[in-house]
């Protein structure tokens, strides 16, 4: 038995999320490190992560928590359609 094929759209659009969590990760991981720099006096990352901040990360956590959010609701909204249809085989 085979899985059922997904859309080519789902594909991309989940590539897309992790290529969007990625992105959030590793700007965490500069934060942390700008954060270290800054406390030893250098304020060249910081001032980089600063600049960034409204153009990438804050787009990029926005999308995650929505998607985060989006996806709980759907898979709510799945679970209690199928328990509501009492022919489904279950």
């Amino acid at each position: 038995m085979t899985a059922p094929q997904e859309p080519l759209w789902k594909r991309w659009l989940d590539r897309l999320l992790m290529l969007n969590l990625l992105a959030v990760l590793l700007g965490a991981g500069f934060f942390g490190l700008a954060v270290v720099a800054q406390l030893q006096g250098r304020q060249g990352p910081m001032d980089l992560v600063q600049q960034l901040w409204q153009p990438l990360f804050a787009p990029a956590i926005s999308l995650l928590i929505m998607a985060a959010l989006l996806n709980g609701l759907l898979s709510w909204w799945k679970r209690r359609w199928q328990k509501a249809d009492p022919g489904n085989g279950n």
